[in-house]
């Protein structure tokens, strides 16, 4: 196995980049092909068991096992996402790996190939050294997790399953135990074009959407008053970009507008969509069609309640490595709500910020690298 430093810069030389609709992105830079084939001759070269497992064409996750020699205590997961965000706006390198200053840059060496790294080398670390009483464990090299989750989703439908699970995000060593989740909606009006001299002949779309949009507005206060969760806070809502129209002289026959939810634990897709359609239909003045239409797969929210044990133990690795951490929540998504959707306890963990995530210089902090390497193999070991 690599020197870990190493594995990340090869890992960040490779782009994964997830189009997330877009039509604009270089091919080759897009999906997961090049990280899928590099992950899978490394596991080769350490000799385990894995299998790709098809999730869209060109995409695939990468799925290896550990079995111990002796009783199995338990099966964890530890699983990370090859992709990531595109790269438009970035000041360094997007894929040139530089180390300077003790941190590496580029797209993807904090979110989540860092992550996905030590998870490899404490994999690796785990067959090499066979350690007495260590647990099952499944590394899973997911797709997908930027824009609709697909991978995680194909692995759980596949009916895989085991006792506990670590999703690599990055947490600065800490663990993140609950989060919102995502729902998102294309919303759009329709009217009649004309010619803007004459714009009573017409219908304008714009004008429709912009009483829709003081409804969210007004919606968006009430999310806001109501009772929040006492780990989570508040229920939100966003509208995120507004496009329509063809040209200032014609009156626009069609306006989108693409709208963010964050869920909390107990809310769904369908309930959110249920609710925003009943306050935008009850709207004065708002007697004309419109669509709501989902726009991505969303994410479900994750309550820490399923992982209360696993919170613990996991703990105690972290502080036998560094001497202490902190569990809180996050606004953001992750791959963790649907495995624990699925009813396996979970938690993210991993090395680096957040702040650093989809940044314009992307990069990690190298020395956060080997002792998260180490609290996943002392944890895969019972310690």
């Amino acid at each position: 196995m690599l020197p870990l430093p190493q594995l990340l810069a090869e890992l960040v030389r490779l782009p994964s980049v997830n189009p997330m609709g877009r039509a604009d992105i270089d091919p080759a830079l897009v999906h997961e092909s090049r990280v899928t084939d590099f992950l899978e001759a490394q596991l080769r070269a350490i000799g385990c068991e894995f299998y790709r497992q098809r999730v869209a064409a060109g995409r695939e996750n990468l799925v290896a096992t550990y079995t111990p020699p002796g009783p199995v205590p338990f099966h964890v997961l530890f699983e990370a996402h090859q992709d990531t965000v595109p790269v438009d706006g970035m000041i360094v390198e997007p894929f040139g790996a530089k180390i300077e200053g003790g941190k590496l840059y580029g797209r993807g060496s904090c979110d989540v190939k860092g992550g996905g790294a030590v998870m490899l080398t404490a994999f690796a670390r785990l067959i090499r050294e066979k350690p007495a009483g260590s647990a099952k464990v499944t590394l899973a090299f997911t797709v997908d997790e930027e824009h609709g989750g697909a991978g995680i989703q194909e692995l759980m439908a596949s009916g895989f399953r085991a006792d506990c699970a670590i999703v690599a995000e990055p947490t600065l060593l800490n663990i993140v135990n609950a989060h919102k989740g995502v729902a998102r909606w294309a919303l759009e009006t329709t009217g009649r074009a004309c010619h803007s001299s004459r714009p009573e002949q017409g219908v304008n779309a714009v004008y429709r959407m912009a009483r829709l949009l003081g409804g969210i507005e007004e919606y968006a206060q009430k999310l806001q008053s109501a009772p929040a969760d006492p780990v989570l806070g508040s229920r939100t809502i966003s509208v995120g970009r507004v496009t329509g129209g063809v040209s200032p002289n014609t009156v626009p026959d069609f306006c989108r507008a693409d709208v963010d939810r964050r869920l909390l634990p107990g809310e769904t897709y369908e309930s959110a969509t249920a609710e925003l359609e009943a306050v935008l239909k009850a709207l004065p003045g708002a007697d004309f069609p419109f669509v709501l239409a989902r726009s991505s797969a969303g994410c479900l929210p994750l309550s820490p309640a399923l992982s209360v044990d696993l919170v613990k133990r996991f703990g105690a690795a972290i502080d036998s490595v560094t001497g202490g951490h902190i569990v809180h929540p996050v606004p953001f998504g992750t791959d963790a709500a649907t495995v624990a959707a699925a009813g396996v306890p979970v938690v993210v963990f991993g090395p680096g910020d957040i702040a650093q995530a989809h940044t314009k210089d992307e990069w990690i902090d190298l020395a956060q690298l080997e002792p998260a390497a180490e609290i996943l193999f002392r944890f895969a070991c019972g310690k």
